[in-house]
């Protein structure tokens, strides 16, 4: 049995998933400027993934800030 961590998510889940950018890297629960925001920050490129209902949501074109200041439209079609 597992204990819900930060954001309710299971510190196991936590553990593994990381930012979907190229420049992947751990993501850390909060955000820089509020630690208990319901968000998801890479430790990497800084963008912010929200978590909506206890759900991460790992896309790049829901994320805020990062390197191009969090519009990542970086499809390229």
């Amino acid at each position: 049995m597992s204990t819900a961590g930060p954001l309710g998510l299971d510190p196991a889940l936590l553990e593994i998933l990381a930012c979907p950018a190229p420049d992947h890297g751990e993501l850390r629960p909060g955000t820089p400027a509020d630690a208990g925001a319901p968000a998801l920050t890479c430790q990497v490129c800084g963008r912010e993934y929200p978590v909506s209902d206890g759900i991460p949501v790992l896309l790049l074109s829901e994320a805020a800030g990062g390197p191009d200041g969090g519009s990542s439209d970086t499809a390229g079609g």
